[in-house]
C-alpha cells in the first residue's frame, strides 16, 4: 500500500508563509541559545523538535494557521538546536586550546559564523541529495519523527501542551533568578577532613577553618546545585543515566581528589603555589579545584575518549548499515529523474551540486587562514567534504533508527578530529595553526552531522503530514543563516561572563576536542593522565557500565552539577514508582510521561534564557557599560531555603503530570520520549 500523507497532495493549504517562517526563525534562535547554554553548562543538549512543535502550534493557532504552517515553523524552529549542538562541541575548543586568544572580536565572529553556516549548509545539501530514498526506507522507523507528527495531528483537536510548557518556563526562570539574587544559596560546598580518628565537616570560606585542616586528607563535598535546568535534564534522561553521570562526580570528588590530597598534599601545594608555601596559608577550596582541573580532568578526557569509541563500537552494526545504505542511496538518488508531485520535490539538483562546489572552494580559503599554508588547507577541505558527507549520511540513518536525541554526534566528530589531526601531522602542519585547522574541520563536520540528522528527522515529519520538501529545505537554509549569524553572541556572552572551561562553564566536549587537537598536532598533552583515564574507561567497559562516556563527563563536571542532575533523575524514578503503585494503564502512563517531559523542557528553557540575560548583565558590568552588578538580597544566603526550592520543583514534576493522567478509558496519546 502506498504512503498516504495526512494532508493529501491535491489539497490547497497555506504552507510556507511569512508568519510561519518568522515564528520558526524566532524559535530557532531562542531554542538554539537555550541549548548552547545547557550544553556548555551540563555537557548535554535536548532535542528541540517537541518544544518547537508545541510552541509553534500554540502561536499559529492564535493566528488561525494550518498544520502545514505548523510543520514549517517546527522545522525551522528546531534547526538552531542542532547548529548550537555542533558549535558548542567545537568552537569553545579554539579558546581552550589557545588557538584563539580572544573571543569578543570581529575576527572570531566571522570565523565562528562561517564554520556554523558552512557546516549547516552542507548538512542540508547532503540530506537534500539523499532525502527521497531515506524517508521511504522501511528499515528506518524514525521514532521521534512519528511522535512529532502525532503531536501535530493531536493539536488539530486541541492541546494543553503549550500551557504546561510556558508555565514551566516561567517557574524555571523564577527559581533561577531567585538563586542569582541570593534569596537562597544555589549551592553549598564543604571540606571533609579525613584524619586517623575519623572525619569532621569544616565549612568552607573562612581562613581560620582552612588553618584548622592541617595536613589531613580532604574530600570536597558539595550539595546538589539548585538549578532548574539540571533537574530538568536529570528528569529527561531518567534515574539510570543520571546515576551514571553522578557516579563520575563521586569518583572525581569523592575518590581521586581526596587520595591525591592525602598522599601528595605538600607536593601539590608546591606545584600550584610555589615552594615554601605553608599548608595553613592555602585556600583549600582553590586547592581542591586545582587538583580537579589539572589532574582529574585530563583523566576524564581519557575516559571520554574511550567512552566515545565504545559508543561507536556498540553502534557498529548501525554505522555499517548506515554506510551501506548511504552508498546505495547515492546510487539511487543519482538515477532519479525530476518529479512533478509537490510531495517529492526537493531543491534542484543543480543548485545542490553548485552549492557544494562553492562551499568546497570557500573552505579552502577559510582553512588557509587557519593553517597558514595552501597544502594543509586543501587537505583539510577534502577531509571536511568526505567526512562531512559520510557522517551526514550516517547521522541521518542513525536518526532514522534510534532518534535524534541518541545520535552520537560527539563520537562522530571525535573520529573526524583524530583522522584530520593525523593527516595534518603527515602533511607537515604543526603548532597552533595546525591545531586551529584540525578544530576547523571538526567544527564543520560536527555542525553538518547534527544538522543532517535533525533535518532528516523534520523531513520525515513533513513526509507523514504532507509537507513540501523543497519548502522545508528553503526554510531551514533561512534558519541556518540566522542561527550562524546570531548564535555567536550567546557564546560570546557566556565566555565573557564565565569563561569556557571554567567551573561555571565546563564545556566538556570542547575540552576533549581541544586536548586531543593539542596532543596530536601541538604535542601538548598530559599523556600519562590521559592513559590512566583510558584504562579507567576500559575498566568501566569490562564491568559492563552502560555508558562510560557519561561517567567520564560526570568526572569533568563540577559535583554540584552532577548531583543536581542525579536529583532530577531520582525525581523521575519516584514518579515512575508512584505510577506503578497507582497501577496506571499504558495510556495514562503516556500522558503522564508527555506532560513530565514538557515540564522538564520548560524548566530548562526558562533557566537557560534567564541565564543568558544574567550573562549579558555580567558581561556589560565587566565591560563597565553598567555601573553595578546584579543586586544581592542576602550576603550569606541560606542553603536550606534552596533545598526547599528543590523539594517544590520535585513536587511540581511529580504532581502535575499525575494530575493530568486522564481517565483509564481515554485513548493513548503519542509518546514524546526525548
Amino acid at each position: 500500500m502506498s504512503h498516504q500523507p495526512y494532508v493529501p497532495e491535491k489539497t490547497e493549504m497555506r504552507e510556507f508563509t511569512f508568519k510561519a517562517l518568522i515564528i520558526g526563525l524566532v524559535l530557532t534562535v531562542v531554542l538554539g541559545a537555550a541549548n548552547a547554554y545547557l550544553g556548555l553548562r551540563a555537557g548535554m543538549t535536548i532535542a528541540a523538535t517537541y518544544p518547537a512543535a508545541v510552541i509553534g502550534m500554540a502561536l499559529l493557532k492564535l493566528m488561525k494557521g494550518s498544520i502545514l504552517e505548523e510543520n514549517i515553523a517546527r522545522t525551522v524552529g528546531s534547526i538552531g538546536e542542532s547548529v548550537a549542538a555542533g558549535a558548542i562541541f567545537t568552537i569553545p575548543a579554539f579558546l581552550i586550546s589557545g588557538a584563539w586568544l580572544k573571543f569578543n572580536t570581529f575576527d572570531a565572529y566571522i570565523k565562528s559564523s562561517a564554520l556554523m553556516f558552512v557546516g549547516g549548509f552542507l548538512g542540508i545539501m547532503f540530506v537534500t541529495f539523499l532525502r527521497r530514498v531515506m524517508v521511504t526506507d522501511p528499515d528506518l522507523v524514525f521514532p521521534e519523527s512519528v511522535a512529532a507528527a502525532e503531536i501535530h495531528k493531536a493539536g488539530q483537536k486541541g492541546s494543553a501542551g503549550a500551557k504546561h510548557l510556558f508555565r514551566a518556563m516561567g517557574l524555571g526562570s523564577l527559581f533561577y533568578a531567585l538563586g542569582v539574587v541570593q534569596l537562597f544559596a544555589a549551592s553549598k560546598d564543604f571540606i571533609l577532613k579525613v584524619g586517623k580518628l575519623g572525619a569532621s565537616f569544616v565549612r568552607l570560606g573562612a581562613a581560620e577553618d582552612a588553618a584548622k585542616i592541617g595536613t589531613g586528607g580532604t574530600v570536597a563535598v558539595s550539595g546538589p546545585g539548585i538549578f532548574p535546568a539540571y533537574l530538568g535534564v536529570g528528569y529527561i534522561i531518567g534515574p539510570k543515566l543520571a546515576s551514571l553521570n553522578f557516579a563520575g562526580g563521586v569518583l572525581a570528588w569523592g575518590l581521586f581528589a581526596p587520595l591525591l590530597m592525602y598522599f601528595l598534599g605538600p607536593q601539590l601545594i608546591s606545584a600550584f603555589y610555589g615552594p615554601g608555601v605553608a599548608m595553613a596559608d592555602v585556600a583549600w577550596p582553590d586547592m581542591v579545584t586545582n587538583v580537579w582541573k589539572f589532574i582529574i580532568r585530563p583523566i576524564a578526557v581519557g575516559g571520554m575518549l574511550v567512552g566515545a569509541g565504545y559508543t561507536l563500537f556498540r553502534m557498529r552494526k548501525n554505522l555499517a548499515n548506515g554506510l551501506k545504505r548511504s552508498l546505495g542511496d547515492v546510487k539511487k538518488a543519482a538515477g532519479q529523474t525530476e518529479v512533478s508531485s509537490r510531495l517529492e520535490k526537493d531543491l534542484n539538483i543543480k543548485v545542490v551540486l553548485g552549492g557544494l562546489a562553492f562551499i568546497f572552494v570557500l573552505m579552502i580559503f577559510v582553512y588557509k587562514i587557519f593553517a597558514g599554508a595552501i597544502g594543509p588547507a586543501i587537505l583539510a577541505a577534502v577531509v571536511m567534504a568526505v567526512a562531512g558527507f559520510f557522517f551526514a549520511a550516517v547521522s541521518g540513518n542513525l536518526v532514522g533508527t534510534i532518534g535524534s536525541s541518541n545520535n552520537p554526534i560527539s563520537g562522530l566528530t571525535l573520529s573526524t578530529l583524530i583522522i584530520a589531526a593525523l593527516l595534518m601531522v603527515v602533511a607537515g602542519a604543526s603548532g597552533i595553526s595546525g591545531v586551529a585547522a584540525v578544530l576547523g574541520v571538526a567544527a564543520v563536520v560536527c555542525v553538518s552531522s547534527a544538522v543532517a540528522g535533525e533535518m532528516l528527522q523534520d523531513l520525515k515529519v513533513g513526509h507523514i503530514l504532507g509537507g513540501t520538501p523543497w519548502k522545508m529545505q528553503v526554510g531551514n537554509i533561512f534558519g541556518i543563516l540566522l542561527s550562524s549569524l546570531v548564535l555567536y553572541f550567546p557564546l560570546m556572552l557566556l565566555h565573557g561572563a564565565f569563561t569556557f572551561g571554567s567551573k561555571e562553564l565546563p564545556a566538556p566536549q570542547a575540552g576533549l576536542m581541544a586536548a586531543l587537537a593539542k596532543g596530536i598536532v601541538g604535542g601538548e598533552m598530559a599523556w600519562p593522565l590521559v592513559i590512566v583515564g583510558m584504562l579507567m574507561g576500559f575498566a568501566l567497559i569490562l564491568v559492563q557500565v552502560k555508558s562510560p562516556m557519561l561517567v567520564a563527563v560526570g568526572m569533568y563536571l563540577p559535583l554540584e552539577t552532577t548531583f543536581a542532575i542525579f536529583c532530577g533523575g531520582m525525581i523521575k524514578g519516584i514518579a515512575d514508582k508512584v505510577m506503578a503503585k497507582r497501577q496506571l494503564n499504558d495510556a495514562q502512563k503516556a500522558r503522564v510521561g508527555n506532560v513530565g517531559i514538557l515540564l522538564a523542557a520548560g524548566l530548562i528553557a526558562g533557566e537557560a534564557l534567564t541565564g543568558l540575560l544574567r550573562a549579558l548583565w555580567k558581561f556589560l558590568f565587566l565591560q563597565k557599560a553598567i555601573g553595578f552588578d546584579i543586586p544581592k538580597i542576602f550576603v550569606e544566603p541560606n542553603y536550606l531555603i534552596g533545598l526547599v526550592v528543590l523539594a517544590l520543583i520535585a513536587f511540581y514534576l511529580i504532581a502535575v503530570p499525575l494530575k493530568n493522567r486522564g481517565a483509564a478509558d481515554e485513548p493513548a496519546p503519542p509518546s514524546a520520549v526525548i
